[in-house]
């Protein structure tokens, strides 16, 4: 019965949601490959990313994307290199589920495609440290979701943190790939009501939880050869999906 009430709020709160001023979508928009400078200072896309729009490149499926074994076991991350395209629409509503690409809260309100970005940068400056091997490589990715949750949601039913990247590996001295531009979903359960007020007094806010496992989720890119698996979380996570 729980459950039901729970879906039956979100559920409200995407009807309402539609009644209000459209929130516009932009997640399956392809790279921008010539943008002018944004947040992250960057005056075109990632290299590696910017030349795979280009060649056809970015949209590598099944195992293409993995490093090469003997790669995998000798690589150092020199450079990190985190985009997050201005054509990515932020939200402020607070809804049970806004519309938009970006929704991200716990940061005063400001330039929330910088405050990604830095989350971004952090937390895969992190994952990447362990990697000390004889093989410098660059690290691009570029930002596609970012949608955590509303105050509304946050206090009440929760949901999912919705996170998409785009990430290739280039050899540092050439500028070569190693890997495929391939798409990341990093989904993460996010608490509501109690639960997300007992968390925040263990330390564990919404940043604090994205960036570790952000964090995670690079490794397992790096070290895995399947690379990362995105959890199965139900029903907020099909939402998510619409």
């Amino acid at each position: 019965m729980k459950h039901l009430k729970l879906a039956a709020a979100l559920g409200l709160g995407i009807v309402l949601s539609a009644c209000g001023a459209p929130d516009l979508v932009s997640r399956d928009a392809p790279f921008e490959v010539n943008a002018a400078a944004g947040n992250s200072g960057f005056s075109e896309a990632p290299r590696g990313l910017a030349v795979a729009a280009q060649t056809g490149h970015a949209h590598a499926s099944g195992t293409e994307h993995l490093l090469p074994a003997a790669l995998r076991e000798n690589i150092a991350v020199s450079q990190i290199n985190v985009r997050v395209p201005e054509r990515l629409k932020v939200s402020e509503a607070n809804r049970y589920y806004p519309l938009g690409d970006i929704v991200w809260r716990e940061d005063p309100i400001g330039d929330r495609h910088a405050q990604v970005e830095k989350i971004f940068r952090d937390a895969l400056a992190t994952g990447t440290a362990a990697f000390q091997g004889e093989v410098p490589v660059i690290l691009d990715v570029e930002v596609q979701r970012f949608h955590s949750l509303t105050e509304k949601a946050r206090y009440t039913v929760g949901g999912v943190h919705s996170i998409k990247f785009r990430m290739v590996l280039r050899d540092a001295k050439t500028g070569e790939f190693l890997s495929e531009p391939h798409l990341v979903e990093a989904d993460l359960d996010a608490f509501g009501g109690q639960q997300a007020v007992n968390a925040e007094a263990r330390g564990l806010t919404q940043k604090v939880r994205i960036s570790n496992h952000l964090a995670e989720v690079i490794r397992q890119e790096l070290v895995k050869p399947e690379g990362y698996t995105n959890a199965r979380l139900g029903f907020y996570q099909a939402v998510n999906k619409i």
